[in-house]
């Protein structure tokens, strides 16, 4: 099971504001999100508040996500730098990519893995259960942010990828059904390209 799926970025991208870093799209999967402490049940706070912890948490996810992605492209010598329209297939083939364990209960009931891949400014995160097959998570991680890259051209302008979140739902609806992975064979592989570039063109 899939716990969440973020969109954020990792330096300055143009049409956005001039902070370090800001989460362009989330999406939570299921009910079990961490907002109950260890002593208080979920009934000790508001709606607001559940809301709140749930955005603070997504950040937490989105900072340590960032720093992981700083010490990896200055380990290999890589800088962040924003692309242009057409150079997402080699902006893809070029991208960093790694996951780190979050602690038991840090920020959701139980340990989970981060996956990320960054791709220039772009990184593309899911934080799954650590039962999950992680060979399967990572590979339907490259899948989804293929499909955001070529279809919702999220290299773009920063003020239009803030405006295709609906079209994101869409994708992870077709790609990540309710948090979950799929094995997808080349057939049923092709099929669902199909049908995705059919909806995006509409």
């Amino acid at each position: 099971m899939v716990i969440c799926f973020l969109i954020h970025t990792v330096c300055p991208v143009s049409a956005l504001s001039a902070a370090e870093s800001r989460i362009l799209y989330a999406r939570v999967f299921g009910p079990g999100t961490g907002d109950r402490g260890p002593e208080t049940g979920d009934a000790d706070f508001t709606p607001e508040q559940r809301r709140l912890m749930q955005k603070e948490k997504l950040h937490v996810v989105a900072r340590q996500v960032r720093s992981a992605v700083a010490l990896s492209r200055e380990a290999s010598g890589g800088l962040c730098v924003e692309a242009v329209l057409g150079e997402e297939a080699a902006a893809l083939g070029e991208a960093d990519s790694g996951m780190f364990s979050l602690g038991n209960a840090e920020l959701f009931p139980d340990r989970s893995v981060v996956l990320w891949l960054g791709v220039l400014s772009l990184v593309f995160s899911l934080v799954c259960r650590p039962h999950e097959n992680l060979l399967l998570a990572e590979g339907a991680l490259r899948n989804i942010a293929r499909h955001c890259l070529e279809e919702l051209r999220l290299l773009g302008p920063g003020a239009e990828m803030l405006l295709k979140s609906d079209r994101v739902d869409a994708l992870l609806h077709r790609l990540l059904p309710h948090g979950q992975l799929l094995f997808l064979n080349r057939r049923f592989a092709f099929a669902l390209d199909k049908e995705i570039a059919s909806y995006v063109s509409k």
